[in-house]
């Protein structure tokens, strides 16, 4: 593995008398997709909202480029917002927003540069994600679920981010439109040198675009590493995972019964 660039170390987490956590620790590496592998209520997606300082846990340690969340200061914790960007799993685009605008808010927000260059960063970012240019003038509720994943991802990438976290990208795309997100993926991460955290539990972004994921479960990270590494758990939950008829029809290419 490359160096960390995240690190959750003995994480606990609790929404009231609930433990969603229970000391959970793994690594993610430089310019790696790392994958949150779960069922629904297994904490991925809380995970990842703890990485990127929406919530806080109540135990533990999460490093992020360096920094150690529960002791940043206001203003260094400012600044590393501005180091990642954040596509949501429903969008969470402005519906009273053209895509352009929707993808130049945080330019306008965050730096001072002038309305023609944001202009031409947000047709770059347009082009980047493989959507029209006419798209710009569109308003979401003019949208295909594919185009507000490619919106929601470039206004992720508007800010030239070094880390990219993505909530379940593929959920309510047809297989065709995810597969298509993930090869976008693969290619921003080779293009731009991006380190990608996706929550999912599509078996075949595993399969195609993780480099190493965790497997979250018990509340705790009941496997981590490779596809191939992680296969190999005797896990029961890795085994239902992996071992099911999705599983076996993904590995073989066949359908088994």
């Amino acid at each position: 593995m490359s160096d960390p660039v995240i690190t959750v170390t003995n994480v606990v987490t609790r929404f009231g008398l609930n433990l969603i956590h229970d000391h959970i620790s793994l690594t993610v590496g430089q310019a790696e997709i790392y994958g949150l592998l779960g069922g629904s209520g297994s904490g991925k997606s809380t995970l990842m909202k703890e990485m990127v300082m929406l919530l806080s846990p109540q135990e533990g340690a999460i490093t992020v480029l360096g920094h150690e969340l529960s002791t940043i200061s206001r203003a260094a914790a400012a600044l590393l917002r501005r180091q990642w960007g954040v596509l949501f799993q429903a969008g969470a685009l402005y519906s009273s927003l053209t895509v352009a605008e929707n993808i130049g808010i945080t330019l306008k927000e965050y730096t001072d540069l002038p309305v023609t260059l944001i202009r031409d960063i947000v047709r770059m970012k347009i082009n980047m994600v493989g959507l029209p240019a006419h798209a710009a003038e569109l308003y979401p509720a003019e949208l295909s679920g594919g185009m507000v994943k490619r919106v929601s991802l470039a206004r992720a990438l508007a800010m030239d981010p070094k880390l990219l976290f993505l909530d379940e990208p593929t959920s309510g795309l047809d297989p065709v439109g995810a597969e298509a997100f993930d090869q976008l993926i693969l290619k921003l991460r080779d293009l731009l040198g991006l380190t990608v955290v996706m929550v999912t539990h599509d078996l075949d972004s595993i399969w195609t675009v993780v480099d190493r994921f965790a497997v979250l479960g018990d509340k705790k990270v009941i496997a981590e590493g490779t596809l191939d590494e992680v296969r190999k758990n005797p896990h029961p939950i890795v085994r239902e995972f992996f071992g099911g008829a999705r599983g076996r029809i993904r590995s073989s290419g066949t359908v088994t019964k």
